[in-house]
């Protein structure tokens, strides 16, 4: 089922959502379970995201194809790390392609194949590929000098709702099954008060990404929701709307922040030179114009401890 609400005149979120965000990130994920049962009555989905042809994945072998994991939506992302697939399809010589598809765990499997060389996913969705040995940690992202970021459960700004709790019976979004702050960290905080978003919410919604999850939250499509810090923080600073038709009741701890990674089976020589490139892009020109777009300042070594592994 699609859900569609006219646009309030005037409301510009989805400009300034799409101007970039941390990356992957910013992901916010959450690592597991199956968000969506089939001929479910109580799930509403607002993606009408299309998959990208075959040949869009893998028109050249000797191509750099670079996944990124639906954080924002489609616009959003092409906008965002665009500069960043040139920059590195410039320095390795070679066409760099992006490649898109609607959900977390559909990244992880074309990693899993070897059909990208180089992921920007979600926390969740690296810990579900690395218990599965088929993800390894690149680098990270440094933001305002973190490698860390929260979920954030937000509501509308009129809503009384003082913390999830207050939200029983109400339309909830999720982002995506795979996400750690827009699915997994929610459900810790209803199993940890004895319920499960089936019986607890009256409706739940999955936006399979960030950006519209805050947009569900604006337009009145949804009571609340959990999305990540990074993008909901980035987005707020670019249009003050955001802030003033939403607020936080609740924030998580921190978590490791959405990751680089590559395939398992990625050659040592091809790793090395990627793992280079990203760690010195903040020394080079052009390199730091592509960081900006993403709202990062830099890429750093890796903590695997971050991560529980």
């Amino acid at each position: 089922m699609i859900v569609r609400r006219k646009k309030r005149p005037g409301l510009d979120w989805r400009l300034a959502m799409c101007l970039g965000l941390l990356f992957f990130l910013l992901a916010g994920c959450e690592g597991g379970g199956q968000g969506e049962k089939t001929g479910q009555e109580r799930l509403v989905r607002l993606d009408n995201l299309q998959q990208l042809p075959v040949e869009q994945v893998e028109p050249d072998s000797q191509a750099l194809r670079i996944g990124v994991g639906a954080i924002l939506s489609p616009q959003g992302t092409a906008r965002s790390y665009q500069p960043l697939i040139d920059y590195l399809g410039r320095k390795m010589g070679k066409p760099a392609i992006l490649v898109q598809r609607k959900t977390y765990q559909e990244l992880n499997d074309l990693l899993a194949r070897s059909v990208v060389d180089l992921g920007f996913i979600c926390t969740g969705a690296f810990t579900e590929g690395a218990r599965n040995g088929t993800i390894s940690l690149l680098v990270v992202p440094q933001i305002n000098g973190k490698t860390t970021y929260r979920s954030f459960v937000i509501v509308p700004a009129v809503s009384p709702a003082q913390g999830i709790a207050d939200l029983g019976g109400k339309v909830f979004a999720f982002t995506d099954p795979l996400s750690n702050t827009g699915y997994l960290y929610p459900l810790s905080l209803l199993r940890a008060i004895g319920q499960q978003p089936e019986t607890f919410f009256g409706r739940t919604i999955f936006t399979y990404s960030h950006d519209r999850s805050i947009a569900a939250v604006m337009e009145g499509l949804s009571d609340g929701a959990s999305v990540d810090s990074l993008v909901y923080e980035f987005a707020s600073k670019r249009n003050p709307e955001i802030a003033r038709q939403t607020r936080v009741i609740w924030e998580s701890r921190d978590f490791g922040i959405p990751p680089v990674v590559v395939p398992r089976t990625i050659s040592p020589a091809r790793r090395a030179m990627l793992k280079e490139l990203l760690l010195g892009l903040h020394h080079d020109a052009e390199g730091e114009k592509a960081l900006a777009e993403l709202g990062v300042e830099r890429f750093v070594e890796p903590d695997p401890g971050m991560y529980g592994l």
